[in-house]
C-alpha cells in the first residue's frame, strides 16, 4: 500500500470573490482570484491603488468573508469555519502587518512583540529569547524596552513585523511593510524578512507599491481591477520589474 505523503500547500486560494454594495449598485473588489502559496515561498501581491490588493490581504487575514471561493490554510478551509474557529485560525496560523501596526502605546516592543505568545499561551524562555533575536535581526537590539511613542514609525513598523512572525504562523502577511521606512532601511527590512521567511519555511505575502523590493520574493504576483492579470515567476522577470524595465 502506498502512503500519500504530499505535505498541503500553504494557502489556496480558489475563485475568490468579494463584493461590496454601494449607493451606485455592487462594487467588485476581487474578482475570481486563484493562487497557491508552498511552505518556505515570499511572494509579492502588485498592482495600482484601488487595485484589490488590501481587500484580499484583509481576506487572507480572515478579517473580511469572500463573497464567493476558498480559501484553504493547511488545508483548512476557512469558509466551513464560525467565527470562534477562524479568530483561533488567526491567531495561531496566521500573522499580519498593515500599513497601521497597532502597536499597544503602554507596551515596550519586546512585550508587544511577545503579545501574540501570550494570546497562544506559549510565552516561555525560548519564546522571550526569540523576540530577542528577531527585534535584533531587525535593528532593534537596543531598544528591547521602549514603548512605541519612543521609536521612529519605521522603527514601530519593524516591531510589527517581528511580533507577525514571533509565533511561527504558516502564513505571513504584510501590507506596505516599508511605507514608513527611508530606502537603505527598506531594503534591508525586506531582505531580513524574506530571509526569515526562508528560514522558517512559512508562507508569506507582501503587498508592495514599490517594485525595487520585489527583487527579494519568488514570485510576483500583479493584480488590476481586481483581477490577477500577470504573474512573474522567473529571476529575470522578476528582476526587470524590480528595476522597472
Amino acid at each position: 500500500m502506498i502512503m500519500n505523503t504530499t505535505t498541503p500547500l500553504a494557502l489556496e486560494i480558489r475563485e475568490v470573490v468579494k463584493t461590496f454594495q454601494a449607493d451606485s449598485g455592487t462594487i467588485t473588489a476581487v474578482d475570481k482570484v486563484s493562487f497557491n502559496v508552498k511552505h518556505g515561498e515570499f511572494v509579492a501581491l502588485v498592482g495600482p491603488s484601488g487595485s484589490g490588493k488590501t481587500t484580499l490581504l484583509s481576506i487572507l487575514a480572515a478579517l473580511l468573508t469572500p463573497t464567493e471561493g476558498q480559501i484553504l490554510i493547511d488545508g483548512q478551509d476557512m469558509a466551513q469555519m464560525g467565527e470562534t474557529q477562524r479568530v483561533r485560525l488567526r491567531r495561531e496560523k496566521i500573522g499580519f502587518t498593515f500599513q497601521a501596526n497597532n502597536l499597544v502605546p503602554y507596551l515596550s516592543a519586546q512585550e508587544n512583540v511577545e503579545f501574540m505568545l501570550r494570546l497562544n499561551n506559549k510565552l516561555d524562555k525560548t519564546g522571550r529569547l526569540r523576540s530577542e533575536e528577531l527585534l535584533s535581526r531587525l535593528g532593534l537590539g537596543e531598544r528591547l524596552s521602549n514603548l512605541p511613542a519612543q521609536m521612529s514609525g519605521g522603527q514601530q513598523q519593524r516591531v510589527a513585523i517581528a511580533r507577525a512572525l514571533i509565533h511561527n504562523p504558516t502564513l505571513v502577511l504584510a501590507d506596505e511593510p516599508t511605507a514608513s521606512l527611508d530606502t537603505e532601511r527598506a531594503f534591508q527590512v525586506v531582505q531580513t524578512f524574506a530571509a526569515l521567511i526562508h528560514e522558517s519555511n512559512r508562507a508569506g505575502i507582501m503587498v508592495t507599491h514599490d517594485l525595487r523590493m520585489c527583487q527579494y520574493v519568488d514570485r510576483v504576483l500583479q493584480m488590476r481591477d481586481g483581477r490577477l492579470v500577470r504573474e512573474f515567476t522567473t529571476r529575470e522577470e522578476i528582476m526587470a520589474l524590480a528595476r522597472g524595465e
